[in-house]
């Protein structure tokens, strides 16, 4: 969601506010701007969707200054607009802010019963205002903004700049990320430290009701209180590289191609190649002695909990319950003693799965996240992490930091599975084998690249699509539904193939594309099979994705086949993801949207 940089500098600031912002695109965004401080008063530039649009009104009317803040805005409260986007301004503080201020309504009223007036719909607006209110009643930037934060209620990440004040920042956090970053003779603030990694490699992550002041000196961090906070300084692992689309049209497809690599590199950090083992720290084998594990997650991230609860009690023998966070904590759930969490985030800051987390350490959980972002909040709060080798992943709709959470659960799954006992060496040197041979199975599948390419053109005519699927690969019905919709804006829905007859069996008619993920060698083929004829007789229209058996058995009903490598049980989600994404990605290109950042979604979404 919505991004902040902010810069203390000796050089010219306004490309490198530029650059950062790039760099803060993948979180999503409908309008970015820039403030700086130019012989002491404050100069704004705005432009609402892509970056490219502020950077051609830089070049045609740039501004000047070494201070300044940026900020790429998701929206909540107000249209995206130039006139809504940040920063928000006086002539006395620029604001950038990141988050939801509750009471914003309350703090309007008062401030325009004083003759203030609005010139925005949003509720950053009224930081400035309030801050602006206390500084003409003669107090010091601090102090105002100290009295103002006092004030606010809500989630929020907040970067401050003073007209006049060259060798002055102020930031906050409550509830949402941000980090100061330390140079030489320079300092910055950002939603990150991907933004901050081309400035430096020194990072602060503040913590939930840290404020701070940031001059070139340093950056002084305290509580609510005034009394000053230590914050470990850490030397980030972030690379400061950008990161391109190579020879790829779009960030999607770059990333559903690297699949085949970045799930070989999770696997290798687990399994060993000599033994077929897979080794797992000793605090993540304890959860082998749960009585029973819950999982948390949103999106996607859910999708790969819905998989792995079928891992871990078929496998693990485990009891497993699944939960998406923006309900968990809400629900109070009763856990049990020596419980074990799994919370899963690409990024690591996703609001609902970082309260949930909260929520469950509360309730003496022991908690393991697994993340593909390094350093995220979410890992800082866990008992233990693990990390997907997933690598950036640039494009909103999730491909390749999906099936790394599913390979990294899959081998928990196993670890645990031994564990307690469940699964003999044998079954477990199967299985592992069964997950070393996916990198290949995977590149291999995307050769079937042109041939879906094919499919979609008329998938694209469609208005509504149905996805169905069983056991392990209902879960994948529901993601690859998920993955349409985002991309391509075309209504589709995931189901259990059994539960077509209890209903959506009435949607069925020769205009509804009806998408199979059935690979023929699992126990429940057949039964998919009897609800694909269900649908075939009522006049629908097949894509079958499933492996040369299940072809030449359906071969008569299918409408569009997609032939697959024989797989595995156990890893055939983490394979048949694929043609899925596929799909949606070439059903949005012949729809013309935008792939990489589709209306309205945020990549990383730290708003509950």
């Amino acid at each position: 969601m919505c991004g902040i940089v902010g810069i203390l500098g000796e050089k010219p600031v306004s490309p490198l506010l530029v650059e950062g912002l790039r760099r803060l695109e993948y979180r999503g965004y409908d309008s970015a701007g820039i403030a700086t401080l130019s012989n002491g008063h404050i100069e704004r530039r705005r432009a609402e969707g892509k970056l490219n649009n502020l950077d051609a009104l830089l070049k045609e009317d740039p501004i000047t200054g070494t201070v300044g803040i940026g900020h790429t805005r998701w929206a909540t409260h107000g249209v995206p607009s130039t006139r809504n986007a940040h920063p928000h301004a006086t002539d006395k503080v620029a604001v950038v802010h990141n988050g939801i201020i509750e009471n914003y309504r309350e703090l309007k009223t008062e401030l325009e019963s004083h003759q203030v007036r609005f010139e925005t719909e949003t509720d950053t607006e009224i930081v400035a205002h309030l801050i602006t209110h206390y500084m003409n009643q003669g107090m010091k930037p601090q102090e105002a903004t100290d009295k103002t934060l006092d004030r606010l209620e809500g989630a929020y990440a907040l970067a401050m700049i003073f007209a006049g004040e060259h060798d002055l920042m102020i930031g906050a956090r409550q509830g949402t990320p941000l980090a100061i970053g330390f140079g030489d003779g320079e300092m910055f603030l950002a939603s990150d430290s991907y933004a901050l990694a081309p400035l430096t490699n020194k990072i602060c992550f503040m913590e939930d009701g840290d404020r701070v002041v940031v001059t070139r000196a340093g950056a002084r961090v305290y509580d609510k209180a005034g009394a000053d906070v230590r914050r470990q300084i850490r030397v980030t692992a972030q690379s400061g590289a950008t990161t391109g689309k190579g020879n790829y049209k779009h960030f999607m497809l770059k990333e559903i191609y690297e699949q085949p690599t970045v799930i070989g590199d999770t696997l290798n950090s687990f399994i060993s190649p000599s033994t077929g083992k897979v080794s797992m720290p000793e605090d993540i084998l304890a959860l082998a002695k749960a009585p029973r594990i819950t999982m948390v997650a949103c999106g996607t991230a859910f999708y790969a909990c819905m998989v792995a609860k079928y891992w871990f009690e078929q496998v693990a023998r485990i009891p497993v319950e699944i939960d998406i966070a923006s309900e968990f904590r809400y629900r109070e759930a009763p856990m049990p003693q020596g419980g074990g969490v799994i919370v899963v985030s690409q990024s690591g800051e996703t609001l609902d799965t970082l309260e949930a987390m909260r929520y469950c350490r509360r309730q003496g959980q022991k908690v393991l996240s697994i993340v593909n972002t390094i350093e995220s909040t979410i890992e800082r709060e866990s008992d233990m992490v693990l990390h997907t080798l997933a690598g950036p992943e640039i494009g909103v709709a999730s491909t390749k930091a999906f099936t790394t959470q599913l390979t990294t659960l899959a081998c928990i799954a196993v670890a645990l599975g031994v564990a307690r006992g469940n699964i003999t060496p044998e079954q477990e040197r199967g299985l592992t084998a069964a997950l070393r041979h996916l990198p290949a199975q995977c590149a291999r599948t995307l050769n079937a690249d042109q041939a879906i390419e094919k499919v979609a053109a008329d998938v694209a005519q469609a208005q509504d699509v149905l996805y169905l699927g069983r056991g392990t690969l209902y879960p994948l019905a529901l993601e690859g539904a998920l993955k349409l919709k985002e991309i391509s804006y075309i209504h589709a829905e995931g189901y259990a193939a059994g539960e077509m007859k209890h209903g959506p069996i009435a949607l069925i008619d020769e205009d509804v594309p009806i998408v199979v993920l059935a690979p023929s060698n699992d126990p429940l083929f057949e039964k998919t099979a009897s609800n694909v004829q269900e649908s075939v007789a009522r006049g629908g229209q097949v894509l079958m994705i499933t492996d040369a058996n299940g072809m030449e058995k359906m071969k008569d009903i299918v409408r569009w086949p997609v032939q697959m490598d024989e797989v595995h049980p156990f890893v055939a989600p983490i394979l048949y993801a694929i043609p899925a994404q596929l799909l949606a990605y070439h059903v949005a290109i012949a729809k013309g949207t935008d792939v990489d950042q589709p209306r309205n979604l945020a990549k990383s979404v730290t708003v509950e």
